[in-house]
């Protein structure tokens, strides 16, 4: 049985709430799990401490057991310093977009050649 530690959401339409728990992956999203293991309340800001709340214990318990965090957990368990989440190699997805470069580099241009005529005055 592959298991996974992953997100089950609850609350209402517009107002998310997830629970962390450890599930069969053949299970739905919303159905049935083994074990209750934190919660997630993207609803509260970034610096709560109730945002984001994992039973550390369990959650190492489960990890030798077999489970495997999904992405966004194993991001919650990278902040928290229960696991290592690998870093990913893209250089490109911070850059902007093509016509975005090209009008910062025109407008470059533009301070440089504003530069150059102040210098020569």
């Amino acid at each position: 049985m592959a298991l996974k530690i992953r997100l089950a959401r609850g609350g209402s339409k517009k107002r998310p709430y997830y629970q962390i728990v450890v599930a069969d992956a053949r299970s739905p999203r919303d159905g049935r799990f083994l074990e209750k293991i934190g919660s997630w309340n993207p609803m509260l800001g970034k610096d709560d401490e109730k945002r984001v709340e994992l039973n550390a214990e369990r959650i190492t318990h489960w990890i030798a057991q077999g489970a495997q965090p999904t992405d966004r957990v194993l991001r919650f368990l990278d902040q928290a310093g229960i696991a290592q989440r690998p870093a990913r190699a893209n250089p490109n997805k911070g850059l902007p977009g093509k016509k975005a470069q090209e009008r910062a580099a025109e407008a470059k241009q533009k301070a440089e050649d504003a530069a150059a005529a102040a210098a020569a005055e």
